[in-house]
């Protein structure tokens, strides 16, 4: 008997087919438990392109303001500006997670169930936090998702669902945070052609759904399309963008396939949009492409890059770590709500402001290998001391105040030392401050 796993697989697998992707030189397989899916080469990939997805299937905002249920509503709210495109897509999943025959049910059942970031913690979990900067943004985060939701994501899932009348569950705060969740943990920045975000006429005609099924998307019936006319939207698309040099619109957006695909450091593949059709024979579509040099062995898990991020970082966006991650750092913050306990706390926030001062900084790895002290410190010598000499107006406003002989010996930025300082100033010095910066506006 087939596992969970290899059946929702296998209905995904026909579901991607019958929108038009193609799996070139790679298939989906099921890892484990903890990672889910992921991407392994299949060792047919003889140019290198190893999947292919048209962009007519990426869940974007443009997806959402067209849809037939949602897309009158949300367009509304979108042209007020109550929403933004991100509320939206969020708003969609929740949606369509809960309906019965929604077109999207392969993919959407592929996707975790739970997470392991932060926002998913047990109370105590979150406490193990407490002392990094992660702690402080998971509570206000969860804060704000849970206020988003009680204000303007339940009633409009509600009435969104009787619409369709096809759910047969009440939607939870769980479900937000779950499409929040798969948004931050899948969604692409993808480069679209100015032609596809704006057309110049847009369809009179929606696009077509698959006819309505009792079981919807389950057991190993083909599932339809989530829409038939997408090879009619290639071509106007096509006729309207003439040129593979046409303006850009950068669009956040899931694309089914594509984001199975792990995370590495070290990536073994990159992924590119295909606007002509030049590369994969397929206009509009994004497409994985190999890295390296040689062909990928067979079996061999295909990994993209997520971006160069801290653990931290990682960890609150993915809910993973890694081990001796090379693009580590540490976050160094003097909180806020701290300034409100020292002396003429609104005098340097108004000075902090005034400079563009920032209260916190990131140090990556590499500079920390040596603790707080850069290891070209003692290179630097007499020249270090000079280059201090000259720029001592920079921290003395007030002509009494020498430079500290460590200034180029730190590995913080400037601009955090001069938050550091304003803060620390005494109350004669503030006073001397305030006044020559007064003299400079006068004088200006």
């Amino acid at each position: 008997m087939a596992s969970p796993e290899a059946t929702k697989l296998e209905v995904f697998l026909a579901w991607l087919q019958a929108n038009g992707v193609q799996l070139r030189g790679c298939r989906i397989k099921y890892c484990d438990s903890t990672k889910g899916y992921g991407v392994f080469a299949s060792g047919d990939d003889n140019d290198g392109v190893l999947m292919v997805v048209p962009l007519d299937l990426a869940i974007t905002p443009m997806r959402v303001l067209q849809d037939p249920l949602l897309g009158p509503e949300c367009r509304a709210m979108f042209e007020e500006g109550e929403v933004d495109d991100r509320f939206l897509m969020i708003l969609y999943l929740t949606v369509e997670r809960l309906r019965n025959n929604s077109p999207w049910k392969p993919y959407l059942n592929m996707l975790p169930t739970k997470f392991n970031s932060p926002l998913w913690f047990t109370d105590d979990e979150v406490l193990e936090l407490k002392g990094t900067a992660l702690y402080r943004a998971t509570q206000l985060q969860r804060k704000q998702l849970l206020s988003l939701y009680e204000d303007k994501a339940k009633c409009l899932v509600k009435k969104f669902l009787a619409l369709a009348e096809d759910s047969e569950s009440d939607v939870s705060f769980e479900d937000f945070l779950w499409a929040n969740s798969v948004f931050w943990t899948r969604a692409l920045n993808i480069p679209f052609p100015h032609s596809y975000v704006f057309p110049k006429e847009e369809d009179d005609e929606d696009a077509d759904h698959c006819e309505d099924n009792s079981n919807g998307a389950s057991g190993h019936d083909v599932p339809c399309r989530v829409s038939n006319d997408m090879e009619k939207q290639r071509r106007q698309h096509a006729e309207a963008s003439t040129s593979t040099q046409e303006e850009k619109v950068w669009v956040e957006g899931l694309v089914p396939g594509i984001d199975f695909c792990n995370h590495d450091f070290k990536p073994g593949a990159t992924w590119e949009v295909d606007n002509s059709g030049s590369t994969t024979g397929v206009p509009f579509s994004m497409y994985l492409v190999s890295a390296l040099q040689e062909p990928f062995e067979n079996e061999k898990e295909v990994r993209i890059s997520y971006g160069n991020k801290g653990n931290e970082e990682l960890l609150y966006l993915y809910g993973f770590v890694i081990d001796n991650n090379p693009d580590d750092y540490l976050m160094v913050h003097y909180p806020a709500e701290a300034i409100q306990s020292i002396s003429c706390c609104d005098t340097k926030m108004q000075l902090l402001e005034a400079q563009k001062a920032d209260l916190r900084c990131l140090l990556p790895r590499s500079l920390l290998d040596h603790g707080l002290f850069p290891t070209s410190s003692s290179e630097k010598g007499g020249s270090s001391k000079c280059e201090a000499d000259r720029g001592v107006c920079s921290y003395s406003w007030s002509g009494q105040r020498r430079m500290p002989s460590y200034i180029n010996k730190m590995v913080f930025p400037e601009n955090f030392l001069t938050a550091l300082r304003t803060i620390a100033m005494q109350e004669n010095n503030l006073f001397q401050v305030s006044e020559f910066l007064e003299e400079a506006l006068l004088s200006c």
